[in-house]
């Protein structure tokens, strides 16, 4: 299959991997944003074949993960309520909230429905007008310009039925973030090819000169990986920060401007908290002024909530999500806290670290 087959070679990977170890001097961590990136690394088993000199760390790269408590718990609230129907992704009905979570408020009564785009919750709105119709935006930069164009449709059709309740986050203020820790050990970044493929990757420029560590835009094969991995370990030991692109084939340096059009036309950034991490400024986004009426948490009255809602003392998910501690080492992972009962949202998503963990069994 083009574009796959040649990206999972076993003879090329095992090459790579021989060149990689060909030129590390000495230890090096190494952090992979996207949790796409994770579950790769962990069900090929690249963590094991590289040098045992680098350690591979997971970011915060998964969505879901990331999205507080208190939003969900407000998600389960509308959701509640008469004559409302409430949208989301698949994994983000499962993530529990502070008591429950959205596939058990759909047990209880609540429509609560699965899209695979915002624009069918558009749809659903322009079939009844009598519901509410309320899409729970979750992502990163990937999907916030279809959230966008969703939006821009709703207003076109002069619908006021149809909102959105807005988690959508920003990749590079959660990276400065973790940089900005003292006790951070990340000394390269594998960045994640698809939020580049949208946004480009001219804004990583200067938190590689200003933190001084190398970023390589990495795709999501095994061949990727350890190419962006190569080309990472080749700067560190020349004492390089800068930006490279492995992705080429995907991603251009001005990213997508048609996506990026849409996205600022609909939305602004905003403070946003992260859940397992704290609030990091300007890594939301939130509808601007002249979009308001779409906003759920206006038409609702949630807007003045706390999002702070702390997490399940069994649960390390903020220090997996830090990159300061792996899934196996929590007391909770594969005992309390399993895929069919999960503590956190790592052990839910498909982009989770616990997840990747316990499906390839590094136990």
């Amino acid at each position: 299959m083009k574009y796959i087959d040649e990206y999972r070679d076993r003879q090329l990977a095992h090459e790579y991997a021989s060149a990689i170890a060909s030129i590390t001097t000495r230890p090096w961590t190494l952090m992979e944003i996207c949790g796409g990136q994770t579950h790769s690394i962990v069900k090929h088993g690249i963590d094991r074949l590289i040098p045992s000199e680098i350690t591979l760390i997971h970011g915060p790269g998964c969505p879901v993960c990331v999205t507080p408590i208190a939003l969900i718990d407000q998600a389960i609230a509308i959701a509640s309520q008469p004559n409302v129907t409430l949208c989301s992704f698949g994994d983000m009905l499962r993530v529990p909230g502070s008591s429950s979570d959205l596939l058990s408020a759909k047990a209880s009564g609540a429509d609560v429905r699965m899209v695979y785009s915002p624009l069918d919750a558009v749809k659903l709105a322009q079939q009844d007008s009598h519901r509410q119709v309320i899409f729970f935006a979750v992502g990163f930069e990937t999907t916030a310009p279809i959230t966008a164009l969703a939006i821009a449709q709703a207003a076109q059709l002069g619908l006021d039925n149809f909102s959105i309740l807005c988690a959508h986050v920003l990749v590079p203020p959660a990276m400065e973030a973790i940089l900005s820790n003292p006790d951070h050990m990340m000394q390269g970044f594998l960045a994640a090819g698809h939020v580049c493929t949208v946004m480009g990757y001219g804004e990583y420029e200067a938190i590689a000169q200003r933190y001084q560590v190398p970023i390589v835009v990495t795709g999501f094969e095994p061949i990727d990986i350890l190419q962006g991995i190569y080309l990472c370990i080749k700067q560190l030991e020349a004492g390089k920060a800068e930006v490279e692109n492995q992705y080429a084939r995907s991603v251009k340096k001005e990213g997508n401007q048609q996506a990026i059009a849409m996205m600022q036309e609909v939305f602004e950034a905003t403070n946003r908290q992260w859940r397992g991490l704290a609030e990091i400024p300007e890594s939301g986004l939130r509808l601007k002024d002249k979009y308001a009426a779409f906003d759920a948490q206006k038409r609702f009255n949630y807007e003045d909530n706390a999002l702070e809602i702390s997490e399940s003392p069994l649960c390390i998910s903020g220090l997996i999500l830090q990159g300061t501690s792996k899934p196996h080492q929590c007391p909770s992972f594969g005992k309390a806290c399993t895929p069919e009962h999960p503590l956190g949202a790592p052990m839910v998503s498909s982009e989770g670290a616990c997840v990747a963990y316990y499906q390839h069994a590094v136990r």
